[in-house]
């Protein structure tokens, strides 16, 4: 058993559910994407908590150019299988309750992107893992595009101009590291074996850096995200906050550090810095937004401005809070988006100043928000306070006598401070307080969205209270990684 089953029932899956129609596409994209969490889940299962790479598949592809469909799995790229296989259920579930036109078209599309991330997760070839990138982007492009707001052209256009010449960068970088290979290979072993100088580290660094900074994003690549969030179909804005954006992160911890530390080395104090200025900013904007959903994306901006200070400061901590605040954020921001897509399907709006009150018609509702909210904000037994513990401990390890690094430490851990004041107002300007005459009609949730929710307050509690069963499945893959590092340079 291989990965490629992995890799390509999605888009078996997508070729079928195109030709279907309403409700028939509906639950037929559901039945595929339960599928495919019941083989991660068999792969978990079979999986070896260890530094090596299981499940591959190596086979020519282009082999005249040294191309080869080659991929697998090990503790790193297993929580990203995870995230992908558990998310993409709940967020094609969580649009039950709307009517697309064309629906067999925008469920083949969500299916079809799946398979495009999933390829990057997995992939141990330079230019399978390029193809991969761009086959997520194309789905998404036409999912805004089509099924988005009024103002979705413009929006999606700058988003597609962004990715895209980000996505080049990369391209440069790959074709660059298969010029210097001696064998002439994408093989991602063969790139970590390269003895480049540190200047061609340090280009090698900047331009994959500039497509992951873009699709994280970081500070300030971060522009075309809020209105892509704002404006993209509400299945489209959770693919993207969700899963999307976690290919950049995976992207520094699989393909950047190892390919360029000396790179990293040269550029540390900068990223981190912009990563940091990326939290007070997008935390400062948060404050001042009255769109719920606007609110959210800037929220996430902050997020992630934390995963990366953490991440390129690269020790185990930081490596491990990456990976378990990418599927807790993940989870979060997926819930997060739900529950405003709900409130603006029953009244109409997503303006916070409208709202007030809610909970007193809708109890159910009140309690999944609030547990979603509590896991954003990272109180202790939910899901978001583990991987902010280990971030912000591994900045603190990093500032270890160096004073100036201090102040980045404090400025990285005020996400925790204000994310807490933002989201917590939020909730009580739109739950608590009097009903008014538009909240009143307010209905709680049944159905499918009490099935949505219900899982994701599961799952950030589960993860809260007991995340050791995560944190072992990459810790082997993680130590191994920093430990190969140690061996090229000191930090």
């Amino acid at each position: 058993m291989t990965v490629s089953i992995l890799i390509f029932l999605p888009v078996i899956a997508a070729v079928i559910v195109a030709f279907l129609k309403n409700s028939a596409a509906r639950y037929a994209a559901l039945f595929f994407s339960i599928a495919e969490l019941a083989i991660a889940g068999l792969f978990l299962s079979k999986f070896v908590p260890d530094a090596t790479t299981q499940f591959a598949i190596d086979v020519p592809w282009i082999a005249k150019f040294g191309i080869y469909f080659s991929a697998g799995i090990d503790g790193i790229s297993m929580i990203m299988v995870l995230l992908t296989t558990i998310l993409v259920p709940l967020i094609i579930l969580s649009t039950f309750s709307h009517e697309y036109k064309n629906s067999g078209a925008f469920y083949a599309l969500i299916l079809f992107m799946q398979a495009g991330m999933l390829v990057v997760f997995t992939a141990l070839d330079g230019f399978l893992f390029y193809v991969g990138w761009e086959a997520a982007l194309i789905p998404i492009y036409f999912i805004c595009a089509l099924w988005g707001g009024e103002n979705r052209i413009r929006i999606t256009l700058k988003f597609f101009i962004y990715t895209f010449a980000g996505s080049l960068f990369m391209l440069v970088a790959l074709i660059y590291l298969y010029l210097q290979s001696p064998d002439k290979t994408f093989s991602i072993h063969t790139f970590y074996a390269l003895k480049l100088t540190a200047p061609q580290q340090s280009w090698v660094f900047l331009a994959f850096f500039l497509a992951f900074a873009i699709k994280m994003p970081v500070f300030p690549f971060h522009t075309w995200q809020p209105d892509t969030y704002t404006e993209a179909p509400t299945g489209g804005t959770m693919m993207l906050s969700g899963i999307m954006l976690k290919m950049g992160i995976y992207g520094v911890i699989r393909w950047l550090i190892p390919n360029a530390p000396l790179g990293l080395v040269h550029w540390q104090t900068l990223i981190t810095i912009l990563a940091v200025i990326g939290i007070v900013y997008a935390s400062i904007i948060a404050f001042q937004q009255k769109d719920g959903k606007r609110l959210v994306a800037y929220s996430s901006i902050a997020h992630v401005g934390l995963i990366a200070a953490g991440l390129f400061v690269v020790n185990v901590q930081g490596l491990q809070g990456a990976m378990v605040q990418m599927l807790s954020h993940g989870i979060n921001v997926v819930g997060m988006f739900f529950i405003w897509d709900i409130i603006s399907r029953r009244l109409g709006t997503r303006d916070i100043s409208q709202l007030g009150g809610i909970a007193k018609v809708a109890p159910k509702f009140a309690i999944a928000f609030l547990i979603i909210v509590l896991g954003t904000v990272g109180l202790p037994l939910t899901n978001g306070f583990v991987g902010e513990f280990l971030l912000i401990d591994s900045m603190f390890q990093y500032s270890a006598g160096h004073y100036q690094n201090l102040t980045i430490v404090i400025f990285a851990g005020s996400t925790i401070i204000l994310g807490a004041v933002y989201m917590l107002r939020m909730y009580k300007n739109v739950m608590q307080g009097e009903l008014n005459e538009l909240t009143a009609k307010f209905t709680d949730i049944s159905g499918s969205e009490q099935l949505v929710l219900g899982i994701i307050c599961v799952l950030i509690i589960a993860m809260g209270v007991y995340p050791q069963p995560i944190l072992h499945i990459s810790e082997a893959a993680v130590t191994n990684l920093i430990s190969s590092l140690n061996g090229k340079l000191i930090f």
